[in-house]
Parts: structure tokens; sequence; C-alpha cells
């Protein structure tokens, strides 16, 4: 018997692209816009810098952030998505 699986869409509140930035200007954007949210949304970044996508995640988990994604999407993109979890 086949089993299904079920992928839920994540379905951000806010969505940001930051192509073209390198750091540290994509994690101030990043920060801005997710200081700008409420607790429990969902921000998506698109990124097109390899090294703001393993730093942006690290540093928001820092600061209390719940990362739900980051998926290289073609060979130059990102996407990241964040959950608000603090102020």
């Amino acid at each position: 018997m086949k089993q299904e699986v079920l992928v839920e869409e994540i379905i951000p509140d806010k969505s940001i692209n930051i192509k073209g930035l390198v750091c540290p200007y994509t994690f101030v954007k990043a920060k801005l816009a997710i200081e700008s949210m409420e607790t429990g949304q969902i921000l998506e970044i698109l990124l097109d810098y390899e090294e703001a996508a393993r730093s942006i995640p690290k540093s928001m988990e820092d600061h209390g952030q719940k990362i739900l994604k980051v998926e290289k999407i073609n060979d130059t993109d990102w996407i990241l998505q964040i959950r608000k979890a603090k102020d």
C-alpha cells in the first residue's frame, strides 16, 4: 500500500527580495523586516549571496527566531523562511 505524504506549504506573512545585496546589508534588511512583524508571523527572504544564506539563519537563531526553511532554488538563489519567535 502506497502511503501519501502531505507537505504543508508555508505561506509567508511578508516577503523581501535582497538579491544583489552583500553582508552586512543582507542581515540588516532581514532584521529590520522581522522587527516590523508580529510574533508568530513568517518572513520569507529571497537572496543570491551564498554567505548570507548561511549567516542570516545563524544570526536569526542567535536572536531567538525560528528557521523554517533554507533552500537553494537554483544555481544562484536561496529562499529562507523565518518565524518570528520573539521581539
